[in-house]
């Protein structure tokens, strides 16, 4: 993100973690830049912290609200930036259903192959089968990933925010 911020027009999150555009990423965006969510809740963009830099926020239309930054560059979010495909739209594409099934799938033969060793519990995804998935939709999309900040990884291995 710290390169993209500066180069990218459109931000769309997708990846289930917080805080993946910061007011670091604001600072460089170009004027107009728009920014929105897919991926969870509506912690992966840090909308306070943007309102904390911003000089002034103004809805524009239904779904977009600008956000006047000191440097007078204008960055809108859609959507309050809560799941865009929900708060804006009809659902969940099949960009976004294939991957859930790929996991379910992955799960299933995990199961499958497990089961002698397994009590009888609710059990989440295992990492390994999660990544795999992850990795390969990214590979197939040409995509590489910045490193996860310690703040985002105790995010991610628990429950008690944003649920």
């Amino acid at each position: 993100m710290s390169q993209a911020s500066a180069i990218g027009d459109l931000f769309v999150t997708l990846t289930g973690d917080k805080s993946v555009l910061r007011a670091e990423h604001f600072r460089k965006m170009k004027d107009g830049a728009i920014l929105c969510n897919s991926g969870h809740f509506n912690v992966e963009i840090d909308l306070e912290g943007l309102a904390k830099i911003a000089k002034s926020k103004r809805p524009l239309r239904d779904f977009v609200e600008e956000y006047m930054l000191p440097n007078g560059r204008r960055i809108c979010v859609l959507g309050e930036g809560r799941l865009i495909n929900l708060a804006s739209a009809e659902g969940h594409p099949a960009s976004v259903m294939d991957m859930s099934f790929a996991d379910q799938a992955l799960s299933v033969e995990y199961l499958v192959k497990n089961h002698a060793s397994l009590k009888k519990d609710v059990f989440k995804v295992p990492d390994e089968l999660d990544k795999r998935v992850a990795k390969l939709k990214l590979e197939s999309m040409g995509i590489k990933i910045d490193r996860l900040t310690p703040e985002q990884e105790e995010y991610l291995a628990g429950w008690s925010e944003g649920t």
